[in-house]
C-alpha cells in the first residue's frame, strides 16, 4: 500500500497582499480607535492608497449606480445598516455634510448592508436624507471591500484610490473632517 504525501502549499506574495492590506488597515483603525478624544473622530489615511474596486448597486428607486460613474470626483462610500445605533446617530451629520460637499463636486454614497427597502425607506423618512442610498442586499460589496464593522466609511480620491477611512460613527459636518475630505481635491 502506498501513501501519497501531500506537499505543503506555498504562498506567493500576491496571495498574501489582501490579507496584509486588511491587517494593516485594521491595525491603523485599531490604533486610532484607542486614541483619546477628538483624534478618534477624525479620518485616517489608508496605507498605500489602494485602488477602489468598482461596484454596481441599485438605489432605492431601482436605478443602478456604478462607482466608476463618478471617476474624477471625491467619493464618500459609507457602509451602514438601519439596525446599527452608531449608523443611526451619524446620519443627520452626514446629511449636513452633504449639503456642504455636494456644492464642491463631492459624491456621497450610503451603502445599506443587507435588509430590505421598506425598512430603509422608513428609516430615511425620519431623517430627510437626499444623498444616494444604495442597496447591498447580499452584502457582496461590503465583503468585497472587507468592511469589518458598521458604520465604515472609505473616501476615494479623484484618481480612484482609497485615501481615507473611518470605522465607527463620526460627526461628518465637523470642519476638520470636511477639510480633510477637500484636501483630496488638491
Amino acid at each position: 500500500m502506498r501513501f501519497a504525501i501531500e506537499q505543503p502549499k506555498t504562498f506567493k506574495m500576491a496571495d498574501l497582499r489582501p490579507l496584509l492590506f486588511t491587517l494593516l488597515t485594521l491595525s491603523v483603525f485599531t490604533f486610532a480607535a484607542a486614541q483619546p478624544g477628538k483624534a478618534r473622530e477624525l479620518l485616517h489615511s489608508v496605507p498605500g492608497k489602494p485602488m477602489a474596486q468598482d461596484f454596481e448597486l441599485p438605489d432605492l428607486d431601482g436605478n443602478k449606480l456604478k462607482l466608476s460613474d463618478f471617476k474624477g470626483h471625491i467619493v464618500i462610500v459609507n457602509f451602514w445598516a438601519t439596525w446599527c445605533p452608531p449608523c443611526r446617530e451619524e446620519i443627520p451629520s452626514m446629511q449636513r455634510a452633504w449639503t456642504i460637499l455636494k456644492k464642491k463636486n463631492v459624491v456621497m454614497l450610503a451603502v445599506h448592508v443587507g435588509g430590505n427597502e421598506d425598512k430603509v425607506w422608513s428609516f430615511l423618512t425620519d431623517f430627510e436624507i437626499d444623498f444616494p442610498v444604495l442597496m447591498d442586499k447580499s452584502s457582496k460589496i461590503s465583503r468585497q471591500w472587507r468592511v469589518v464593522g458598521l458604520p465604515s466609511t472609505l473616501i476615494i480620491d479623484p484618481q480612484g484610490r482609497i485615501a481615507l477611512g473611518a470605522i465607527g460613527g463620526r460627526k461628518w459636518d465637523d470642519p476638520s473632517i470636511i477639510a480633510s475630505i477637500m484636501k483630496l481635491a488638491e
